[in-house]
């Protein structure tokens, strides 16, 4: 039988960010006392000395920084129960957060909510398309309840949807297109680059090869499209999205001695898959099943 209770590890907690039990006491909405007295029932529980009270101020001792550590997982996981349970005690959700990268295909992404929303048709859709860690980003942050990007996170629900190739291209009246010989690099390095930006705030990841001296930036795959096909410039592009305009040959392969091509993963992810509602859930099914099947 555990020696602690919950609210004596939420009550230290408080202690330590606030830097003291006056700061701890306003946080939890108890008497200065109460506090006090919670965690020296901790420490006679544990036989150990968690603090050290220097005049206002409470510091941790060495045992005390590695009890906080499991303290802190423990409080994490009992509020992701209460999570939980509330999620089951609402029920349906009213609104569906999903951050998407660009390069995933919208024909699967729109019948997947399609699918979704005949089940719940009362269900708000709120759809962020985003690039690269963009989607981790809005994951971790909380701001989707579901992702999809090419940058997997671990440690959490992740699951492996579909693999994205990419072609280095050029409109057919671009300049790359007249030499004879296989290209290289050094070719590519003297032309202009369309390129991706990452949708991420906090930090940006690059993806392929970035050493065009000439570089333009968009902030959407569509813009790259475009420009490419304007003969503006040469991109990797994702195949699946390009098809029309390999078709009609408005765009063309490049000629390369190596890196004809590059494959994109792209993941699937919630922070935790206990705490989505009927509704992502479902979304998230009909997601994976549906990537399957193309992947057949």
């Amino acid at each position: 039988m555990a020696k602690a209770t919950l609210e004596q590890w939420r009550m230290f907690q408080a202690v330590v960010l606030h830097g003291g039990f006056a700061g701890a006491s306003a946080a939890v909405h108890k008497s200065q006392s109460t506090v006090h007295h919670a965690v020296q029932k901790l420490e006679a529980a544990l036989q150990i000395k968690l603090l050290e009270v220097k005049g206002r101020k409470a510091f941790l001792t060495d045992s005390g920084k590695l009890i906080l550590r499991r303290a802190e997982f423990l409080i994490e996981e009992a509020n992701k129960i209460e999570s939980v349970a509330i999620t089951l005690s609402e029920g349906i959700e009213s609104t569906l957060k999903i951050a998407v990268d660009e390069v995933f295909p919208n024909s699967i992404l729109y019948q997947a909510l399609a699918k979704t929303s005949k089940l719940y048709p009362l269900l708000k859709i709120d759809l962020i398309q985003s690039v690269l860690t963009g989607s981790n980003e809005l994951l971790n942050e909380a701001v989707v309840d579901l992702a999809i990007s090419s940058i997997p996170i671990y440690g959490i629900s992740c699951n492996t949807l579909c693999d994205i190739e990419f072609i280095a291209v050029a409109h057919k009246e671009h300049v790359l297109h007249q030499q004879t010989e296989q290209l290289n690099f050094r070719d590519l390095k003297l032309h202009r680059q369309i390129v991706v930006r990452d949708s991420a705030t906090h930090a940006s990841h690059n993806e392929g090869w970035l050493g065009a001296d000439m570089r333009w930036t968009v902030s959407h795959l569509q813009n790259s499209i475009d420009m490419v096909s304007q003969n503006l410039g040469y991109a990797w592009l994702p195949k699946t999205q390009i098809a029309h305009l390999l078709e009609d040959q408005t765009l063309i392969a490049l000629n390369l001695e190596q890196g004809t091509s590059r494959t994109l993963n792209l993941y699937l992810m919630c922070s935790d898959s206990d705490r989505l509602g009927p509704a992502a859930q479902e979304f998230r099914e009909q997601l994976i099943k549906l990537t399957n099947l193309v992947n057949k």
